[in-house]
């Protein structure tokens, strides 16, 4: 067995009893076993040994993921979870540095599979309600998906690696029950790698806030306005001007929806009907995104984030959500392609990751032409189209979707129930 470097426990964010469950996901190696020394602590905390138990695995053939990322700083994420988990290892070795899941992703996934029946027989002849028994099937995927992407979590320093997990859409509306809910997550994963995901309503704003101010990483979700952005990124500096000490641990993503925007707003162009709004299709959402990393740039540089930054702050990237094609007419890679610029995230799903790296375009795109983002912006708007309203309806939709998805698996998951106790 060979002998690998030390590395700090405590760097990566772990104690001594994660000891035994680090794995170095993305790494050459394929297993590690992750041993305390005894009565060995020192300055820099913990030190541990690793110990090669399989053969190093070959170095992976580079794709346009690895290059999206090291050549432009945008990191390549995946936008699904379903068992086994295990499955996300070639998605790592190919590039991918993080995961992204919803409640609408975990209902496909549990209803479509069989996998989760052990354990969910398991819960409810334990007594576990059905509720809490998703929960607790849920939270064993994340915990084990956190796992894997430790190594692109302790390689990147804590930029990348982490995997979102969003509290229940039941509580979009809900304040202090959403930062309730947020900790109790944050809690039970209890993985430095999490990202707990908030809605960005008006009601959980201030939940967003709170979170950041306690400690807790967070993936805002559900942003299709400009105007909420700006309120997201505020609620972020808020919640880390609340908290004490250094700020290094505290990491956040603002997730801003995509495709989405171009479904409403080419809709709202074809009844228009005239020459100009037609000529506007498919270029509504990639113009707002682009006006949202500029609205990014500003926010975070001046007095106030140097401030921060002093104290250990991270910057709190976008995410570029819902990237997958919704009209057939436009190119599969639209919302990837068009969206490429540093400090940046791309979650994607399977078919829009697997035509990216099949055909996609490596160039920095997301603000090559401002001027004309901002031009598209406008003309839209003077169409008569109020992207208040936009941002309103699609908000109103993500959240309904979501909820439909989760009060539809647990009807299925009751039913399941039933059968298993007779």
């Amino acid at each position: 067995m060979a002998l690998l470097k030390a590395q700090s426990l405590s760097s990566l964010g772990l104690s001594r009893s994660d000891a035994t469950r680090f794995s170095a996901g993305g790494s050459s190696t394929q297993r590690l076993c992750v041993m305390p020394l005894k009565n060995t602590r020192d300055p820099q905390g913990l030190r541990v040994q690793c110990m090669v138990l399989d053969t190093p695995s070959k170095v992976e053939k580079l794709t346009l993921l690895h290059e999206l990322y090291s050549k432009h700083q945008q990191s390549p994420w995946y936008d699904n979870l379903r068992r086994p988990v295990t499955d996300l290892q070639p998605l790592i070795d190919s590039g991918v540095r993080g995961v992204t899941s919803n409640p609408t992703i975990f209902q496909k996934a549990i209803s479509s599979s069989d996998a989760y029946d052990p354990q969910f027989r398991q819960l409810v002849k334990g007594g576990s309600k059905v509720e809490d028994a998703y929960w607790q099937m849920v939270i064993k995927d994340i915990q084990d998906a956190c796992d894997l992407f430790l190594g692109v979590f302790s390689s990147s320093k804590g930029e990348d690696g982490y995997v979102s997990v969003e509290v229940s859409p039941l509580l979009a509306h809900e304040t202090d029950e959403t930062l309730n809910a947020a900790k109790w997550l944050h809690k039970e994963v209890n993985r430095p790698n999490v990202y707990v995901k908030i809605p960005a309503t008006a009601e959980c704003v201030p939940s967003i806030r709170s979170a950041i101010s306690l400690g807790i990483s967070v993936n805002v979700t559900l942003i299709f306005s400009l105007p909420r952005y700006e309120a997201v990124i505020d609620a972020y500096l808020d919640g880390l001007e609340a908290r004490e000490g250094d700020l290094s641990g505290v990491s956040s993503v603002a997730s801003f929806f995509v495709s989405r925007v171009d479904t409403l707003v080419d809709k709202r162009l074809n009844e228009i009907g005239t020459d100009e709004a037609l000529q506007l299709r498919g270029k509504a959402a990639v113009a707002q995104a682009a006006l949202a990393f500029q609205l990014y740039e500003k926010k975070f540089s001046g007095p106030r984030w140097e401030a921060l930054k002093k104290r250990g702050a991270r910057k709190q990237r976008l995410l570029w959500a819902s990237t997958s094609v919704k009209n057939p007419a436009y190119s599969d890679t639209l919302y990837i392609d068009t969206l490429i610029g540093p400090d940046t995230v791309n979650t994607m799903p399977g078919n829009a990751l697997e035509a990216f790296v099949d055909h996609g375009t490596l160039a920095r795109t997301l603000d090559s032409d401002v001027d004309g983002a901002q031009k598209i912006y406008d003309k839209i708007e003077a169409l008569g189209i109020r992207w208040d309203d936009v941002g309103s309806l699609l908000e109103i939709e993500g959240v309904d979707s979501f909820k439909k998805s989760f009060e539809d698996l647990l009807v299925s998951l009751k039913l399941k129930a039933e059968l298993l106790v007779k």
